[in-house]
């Protein structure tokens, strides 16, 4: 559940493949998994590159989706037990790790209260607390039953890929650069962005990562061989008529749109599946407890960006971060 168009995120990317003279990138777009998708790629075999990427990922969209009626997600939710792929039933296991590690934040079976608010759809609505209570209870991972390649949903539960599928789809998209041999690129799957080593100069890419509060940019970092996944309630949202505004990231636990202090969430790490479900995760849990899971788990780097008017990040990111002139925010690194 990551924005629709990622427009800043990849800003200094775009503005950097312009400036690189030289060697000239081949580059695709194409429409998936409810987004725009941008790939670049150098190197002699940069076309075959980005054809096999470009069919992997509608492949797997084929596979993932659940309003795709044939996929396999989507035979998992209309019941019974459904024997799947061996890759379906791998990344659902990982939902499930990454599941327990949040204790709940992410959770692929939210599915019923998405729908329910309807928020990212063209008919959104508040529904009613006892709407909400008869829901809640179908959520939560001891709904799915996996079993090798059997999965099975107790009656009235369903499932949804959203908040993984795409970073999944980035990690994908990573290995079949590395085996044509692509040592420089970027994706962006819609806000989830993989840069392959580094600009054909040897230089970093830099990512921006986009201002919550206004149509520029809060922070740049320079990355190479990383992905960097943002999520925020600022990215797609409905405004009730009374004028309340409701963010399309729900909390599993209450069934509710999150009301966090803070504005996004940036993880960059070199597990793009990781990254898109540590990145909604951790938006649910607010900056106290996103902070706190980072100390204790480690393994990705974090930019949050809090409603008091803050930039924090982990001290890894301290010598790649260039805070944005103007921007307003203070800048700060996190304690260890």
């Amino acid at each position: 559940m990551k924005r629709l168009l990622c427009l800043l995120l990849a800003l200094c990317m775009v503005l950097s493949l312009t400036a690189c003279g030289g060697e000239q990138p081949e580059s695709v777009q194409l429409f998936a998994m409810d987004t725009v998708m941008d790939l670049t790629a150098y190197g002699e075999n940069a076309a075959a590159a980005l054809t096999d990427a470009s069919r992997e990922i509608n492949r797997l969209e084929r596979l993932l989706s659940r309003t795709i009626d044939t996929s396999e997600i989507s035979q998992i939710n209309a019941g019974g037990a459904v024997t799947v792929s061996e890759e379906t039933a791998s990344l659902l296991a990982q939902a499930q790790t990454y599941t327990a590690a949040t204790d709940g934040a992410f959770d692929i079976t939210i599915a019923p209260l998405v729908s329910l608010w309807g928020i990212t759809t063209d008919s959104p609505r508040i529904p009613t607390q006892q709407e909400i209570d008869v829901l809640l209870p179908l959520v939560g991972p001891e709904h799915l039953h996996l079993s090798g390649d059997t999965a099975t949903l107790d009656d009235g539960c369903a499932i949804d890929l959203g908040g993984i599928a795409k970073g999944y789809a980035s990690d994908r998209v990573a290995a079949i650069f590395a085996r044509h041999g692509i040592t420089s690129g970027t994706i962006s799957l819609g806000g989830n962005v993989y840069v392959c080593g580094s600009k054909p100069n040897g230089q970093p890419w830099v990512v921006a990562i986009q201002d919550p509060r206004s149509d520029g940019y809060a922070v740049t970092v320079a990355l190479t061989d990383s992905f960097a996944v943002t999520s925020g309630g600022y990215q797609r949202y409905y405004t009730a008529p009374d004028g309340t505004v409701y963010q399309h990231i729900l909390d599993p636990k209450t069934g509710y749109p999150v009301e966090s202090d803070l504005l996004s969430v940036s993880i960059l790490c070199d597990n793009g599946t990781m990254a898109d479900a540590y990145s909604t995760a951790l938006y649910v849990m607010g900056s106290a407890g996103a902070q706190a899971f980072w100390r204790t788990h480690g393994g990705f780097e974090m930019i949050l960006i809090t409603t008091a008017g803050q930039v924090l990040y982990t001290p890894g990111l301290s010598e790649k971060i260039t805070p944005t002139e103007g921007s307003g925010y203070e800048y700060a690194s996190i304690l260890p």
